[in-house]
């Protein structure tokens, strides 16, 4: 897939059996607009509401399976995109991987810093359109419930966060360079929430992808140079202390006149009550 849904396709599968870390580092309160490709390491504890999804039966040991990110907005509840646990990045059905996690406190993935929790539930939205991309939401229920610190507002309808020109950070573990460099340890990179017409311009409807406000919002540089990438589909683009978007879709990694495509917060809030 391209660039165009922002996930790791291709690990070669190794078993191992999830060992659980004993103890969460207590976390400082959320600071979510501090200053990936483009980015700089960040430590968890900054941004404690950043998760990794983990499988390592499917994507093998290293790294500890990652394969997408997501962002705490509840105590219990994870937010994630649809296409994370689609059989295009699984291989499978999502409820056929025995070992899905969501990894909570662990900055650098080779280490076992942190707690891995089991999904308790998932849930995908049923309304997601993976040519269209619209509605790439997914919300995974938590065994056992995180302390408040964890937990990052989401933003609503005519949230200021929104506007134009808005400085947001996104985070994750994907692609640092668009070449396929992993990384190991969190990383962030800080972008603008882009107006509507830029986004259209981008992305008319042509193959590389169709930008519809209405559930999207985007965000770059006009010279490119931070963005999401490989690795980094389902993650948190936060501006203004709250969540925005969840890294979806875009063409290229950091490209100039292609930037970020993230599922619209505001637009997706209203059904995660009811399943997270």
């Amino acid at each position: 897939m391209r660039r165009s849904l922002r996930s790791l396709l291709a690990v070669s599968a190794v078993p191992l059996a999830v060992a659980l870390a004993l103890v969460l580092v207590a976390p400082a309160p959320a600071t979510a607009d501090r200053g990936v490709v483009g980015g700089q390491p960040v430590r968890t504890v900054e941004a404690p509401w950043v998760v990794a999804l983990s499988s390592r039966e499917v994507f093998g040991a290293a790294r500890s399976g990652q394969f997408c990110g997501g962002a705490v907005v509840g105590p219990t509840t994870v937010l994630t995109a649809a296409h994370c646990m689609s059989r295009a990045v699984l291989g499978r059905s999502w409820w056929e991987v025995p070992d899905l996690r969501v990894i909570v406190g662990r900055n650098d993935l080779r280490g076992t810093a942190g707690v891995e929790y089991p999904a308790a539930r998932v849930w995908v939205n049923p309304a997601y359109e993976g040519d269209e991309r619209a509605g790439d939401l997914a919300v995974i229920t938590l065994s056992r419930p995180l302390p408040p610190a964890y937990v990052v507002p989401m933003a609503r309808q005519g949230d200021p966060a929104y506007r134009p020109g808005t400085r947001a950070a996104v985070y994750g573990w994907g692609d640092t360079e668009g070449d396929g460099s992993y990384a190991s340890t969190l990383h962030m990179a800080t972008v603008r929430v882009l107006d509507d017409a830029t986004c259209e311009t981008a992305y008319p409807g042509s193959t590389e992808g169709d930008y519809q406000a209405d559930s999207m919002v985007c965000a770059g540089l006009p010279k490119g140079g931070h963005d999401a990438c490989q690795g980094d589909s389902g993650g948190p683009l936060v501006a203004g202390g709250r969540l925005v978007g969840l890294v979806s879709w875009g063409s290229g990694c950091a490209v100039a006149g292609r930037p970020g495509v993230y599922t619209r917060i505001s637009a997706v809030a209203p059904l995660v009550p009811a399943h997270g």
